[in-house]
């Protein structure tokens, strides 16, 4: 079975969740908390090397002061309560984001979680705060610039290669399977570069209610399709017959 290398998710659907099942004000979003560790066990049971979830985007710093709030609050649960869990799973924890307009607290708790994880290596769960896709691209221009205007690099010199290297996560594979709960069709601004060439999957489902089950169907339907990276579908065929046959996957949930 063709697996991805990189999955990364939008969890959507908190809100809705919450005033489906009539939950007390953020309960959809405690909900949801609650959802990523089966997700993180199993990607981690199926060898993907890299899980990136959009916890919280540029764009949500719009929303009420209070919702805010209570985000920051439960992402700073969440840091405390994940590390544990990384360092018994073995799983590097990494964050991206513009942490700028983060707290001095929260900055320097994601800092400690990275430190204290950095050595795992049979995962790495990336959770992205603070952070947007354009920002990513801008911030890597500016790095450029800087170098430009250094002396250090010239203009002619600029190109997709250059400006990877500053693009967030640009040390890991590139996004395969970009998965978007909650039943809205488009991107919101998530990975753009990272995920180029990414296979993309949308559900209905809301994610406080996206089980290892959904997972393991999202997984299935990336390794049915083809991905031709510009290519032709005979070239794509002709490099798979040279290649040795892929073992078996087991979905089960151990």
């Amino acid at each position: 079975m063709n697996l991805p290398r990189h999955v990364a998710i939008i969890m959507d659907g908190n809100n809705r969740y919450g005033k489906r099942e009539a939950l007390p004000e953020g309960g959809g979003h405690r909900a949801g908390k609650v959802q990523l560790d089966p997700v993180v066990e199993q990607a981690r049971r199926l060898d993907v090397e890299v899980l990136t979830v959009f916890a919280f985007s540029s764009e949500n710093w719009q929303r009420p002061h209070k919702e805010v709030a209570l985000l920051m609050e439960l992402f700073a649960q969440t840091i405390r309560e994940q590390v544990p869990r990384m360092i018994k799973h073995d799983i590097a924890l990494r964050f991206i984001g513009n942490r700028a307009q983060l707290s001095d607290e929260l900055q320097q708790l994601m800092l400690e979680a990275e430190s204290a994880t950095a050595h795992h290596c049979s995962m790495t769960l990336v959770i992205a705060v603070s952070y947007g896709g354009m920002w990513d691209i801008a911030q890597a221009a500016q790095q450029l610039a800087l170098q430009v205007e250094r002396g250090l690099l010239n203009v002619g010199q600029i190109n997709e290669q250059a400006l990877q290297q500053y693009i967030s996560l640009s040390d890991l594979p590139a996004v395969d399977l970009m998965i978007r709960t909650g039943g809205d069709y488009r991107l919101s601004n998530f990975l753009l570069w990272q995920a180029a060439y990414a296979e993309l999957y949308f559900t209905e489902t809301l994610w406080p209610d996206f089980s290892v089950e959904e997972f393991n169907k999202a997984l299935k339907v990336f390794a049915q399709r083809e991905r031709r990276f510009g290519r032709t579908s005979e070239q794509v065929k002709q490099q798979l017959d040279n290649n040795h046959p892929a073992t078996a996957t087991s979905f089960d949930n151990d």
